[in-house]
């Protein structure tokens, strides 16, 4: 006789977001159409012509951050976090929030059946730990002397700053500090990270690798160089915009899109196990994708990745269009990835009765990177708790370019699934399909 089919399910949620650090803050500002975004503080404000930006600021890197731990974890973390930078630190604390809602604390879990997947940027070091370093190498007159760096400026280096800035790192503190053996994988896919590491984590439950896996991901836009990068090379909101009205996903009004930072984490667990152990379960994943689309010259095709992850989800559940109950947008608020976005989600569920239901958490709190992808699936997933959909904040004037169904109130219902959407500039597209747990 065969065995049943193998389901994935969600027991346990952590975020630190611009909008808070649990999930009732987050789903709380969402519901009450808070902003997330105000004054850039934690740059100094000469460094940027960034004026604001989503920070968050109720995350310190005290340990009291890191959600209830035991004395020994809380005497590793606190020692461990000298050798984290603040995206480091934020993935760390929403994973143990995570862990403690799931109740996989220490010494109630299989450790060589827990796993970690976890996603993040790319990594920069902050330019004040080569500061030594440079000034060790400068002439009589101030000028920088190359042939000098290897023998008198490097020694001047941290032996462990490196150990900051490694993206593999948030998975390697989370597997020492909480004793975890199973699978460990890291993902480095700037904004689509989420999707993928939940779509890794789902398949390593599904063939038997492990019975649990820790998922989440952690991203910041707010870093000197990164900041840079973004004016540079991607299209940023009006700099002398009213803050909260800023990020303006799929509105005609839009300008760009607003720099943040944030992280969230779930569990995932094989259904058998979590029931098992009397786990309380919040949603069961369905279906994950991931691609990357680029034309004959390297030119990202954002629209195609997103119609094949859109389409590549619901073949994979096996569902029809007509019964997703709403789709979290990627929602980037520029002028180009909206409407890109837009075509994809009618070329998808075009023929649909009434048209899917659209939000975008990222009007209250920007583009956090690798961590918004993360951030917005447990937005939707509590969206699905409450029974009700959150507002798509300023979004006031639709645009033509832009013919999604946003949703403007919490009268819509949000069904009893839904999409997650992620894409990056280089055309790299995931997805996910989240169902209600009853």
């Amino acid at each position: 006789m065969s065995s049943p089919p193998k389901r994935v399910v969600i027991t346990g949620l952590g975020v630190i977001s611009p909008l808070g650090s649990s999930p009732e803050a987050l789903w709380d500002g969402l519901r009450a159409g808070c902003s997330g975004v105000g004054p850039l503080s934690c740059l100094p404000a000469d460094a940027t012509p960034v004026k604001y930006a989503a920070e968050a600021r109720q995350f310190t890197g005290e340990i009291d951050n890191f959600g209830p731990l035991d004395k020994e974890q809380k005497k590793a973390i606190r020692k461990g976090s000298k050798m984290m930078c603040r995206e480091c630190q934020m993935g760390v604390a929403a994973a143990q929030l995570a862990l403690a809602d799931a109740g996989l604390t220490l010494g109630k879990t299989d450790v060589d059946r827990t796993g970690i997947s976890f996603g993040s940027d790319y990594m920069l070091s902050a330019p004040e730990e080569f500061t030594e370093g440079v000034r060790q190498c400068l002439d009589a007159e101030g000028r920088f002397q190359f042939a000098r760096w290897g023998g008198e400026g490097l020694p001047k280096m941290s032996p462990l700053w490196l150990l900051k800035y490694l993206p593999n790192m948030p998975a390697s503190h989370l597997a020492i500090y909480n004793d975890l053996r199973g699978p460990n994988n890291s993902i480095t896919l700037r904004e689509a990270s989420a999707n993928v590491a939940l779509g890794e984590a789902m398949q390593i439950i599904l063939r038997g690798s492990a019975e649990a896996m820790l998922v989440g991901c952690t991203g910041t836009r707010l870093h000197p160089m990164k900041t840079i990068h973004a004016v540079q090379h991607e299209e940023l909101a009006d700099p002398d915009a009213e803050p909260v009205r800023a990020s303006r996903p799929f509105d005609r009004g839009r300008t760009g899109m607003v720099l943040g930072e944030g992280a969230a984490a779930i569990v995932l667990e094989e259904f058998s196990a979590a029931q098992a152990r009397g786990a309380t379960v919040s949603g069961e994943v369905l279906a994950a994708a991931s691609t990357a689309v680029a034309g004959r010259r390297l030119l990202a095709d954002r629209r195609q990745a997103m119609i094949n992850v859109l389409t590549a989800v619901l073949t994979t559940s096996g569902l029809k269009p007509e019964v997703v109950g709403h789709l979290h947008a990627h929602g980037l608020s520029t002028r180009s990835c909206d409407v890109e976005e837009a075509q994809a989600i009618q070329a998808v569920f075009g023929d649909r009765a009434e048209p899917i239901p659209v939000v975008a958490a990222k009007g209250n709190f920007g583009n956090l990177g690798a961590g918004s992808g993360m951030v917005e699936l447990i937005a939707s997933l509590l969206a699905l708790k409450h029974r009700q959909l959150f507002p798509v904040l300023n979004y006031e004037t639709p645009d033509p370019e832009c013919p999604v169904s946003a949703a403007t109130n919490g009268a819509a219902a949000p069904g009893d699934c839904f999409i997650n959407l992620s894409v990056t500039p280089q055309g790299q597209a995931s997805a996910a399909l989240v169902r209600r747990w009853d």
